[in-house]
């Protein structure tokens, strides 16, 4: 009898066990597949971002062209030379009736890749960040991880933005070049890798004030609804 005792508590004991690996692997996947959701959503915010930066894209980057083809027919001026375009629409109707609609939009593909990266971690990192900190967190670190976002957002995508500036020069004159990876492959093969982040630390400095928008939207964003919906604050 002590014998077939002792076999029926070694059997409790042996389904307690069991019961316990069962446990333990379905905690497992319950956090695999917290993991997993974790970055289905740092995936699907950054793309989210970066397919509206795209967007926006379309309709502004000849302007952008066009200040940029400015400002260097500006500097050019300086040195006692002729400028080249008398104003905005002087400088779209050159290159349009030069070019056509590709001079406008030269280095509009490798500008798109930029931009996902840029707006997609811009956004999306910080939008990732956010939810992780107390909802009372002071302005400073808001502030702070805005900072650290939008300067490594700007230096993951500052390279494609210098390929996307060269492209522009040269649209219109006599240097061409037969698309971004001929681009990347020249500046490379003649300046080195450095030059592609010539100009970087004026944009870390420049970093300020994207973090300031970042921080600030949350910050009145907050006092908005605390001013409309007040209810939403008592409850």
């Amino acid at each position: 009898a002590v014998v077939s005792t002792q076999s029926t508590w070694e059997a409790v004991v042996s389904t307690q066990s069991t019961w316990e690996a069962v446990v333990s692997t379905q905690s497992t996947w319950e956090a695999v597949v917290s993991t997993q959701s974790t970055w289905e959503a740092v995936v699907s915010t950054q793309s989210t971002w970066g397919l509206a930066g795209a967007m926006s894209l379309c309709f502004v980057y000849s302007l952008d062209y066009t200040r940029t083809r400015l400002a260097n027919d500006l500097k050019s001026n300086k040195g006692g030379g002729e400028r080249q375009y008398s104003g905005l629409l002087d400088c779209m109707s050159k290159t349009f009736k030069a070019e056509g609609m590709q001079g406008l939009y030269r280095g509009f593909v490798i500008s798109c890749v930029g931009i996902v990266i840029y707006r997609g971690f811009y956004f999306g990192l910080y939008d990732t960040i956010m939810p992780y900190l107390p909802e009372d967190v002071s302005f400073a670190a808001r502030f702070g991880v805005g900072y650290a976002v939008t300067v490594s957002a700007g230096l993951m995508s500052y390279p494609i933005d210098t390929i996307r500036r060269r492209m522009m020069m040269t649209s219109g004159e006599g240097v061409k070049y037969n698309g971004s990876m001929d681009c990347a492959s020249q500046i490379l093969k003649a300046e080195g890798f450095m030059s592609f982040m010539k100009g970087a630390g004026a944009n870390v400095l420049r970093g300020m004030a994207g973090a300031g928008v970042l921080a600030g939207f949350d910050v009145m964003k907050a006092s908005y609804i605390a001013y409309a919906y007040p209810e939403s604050i008592e409850k």
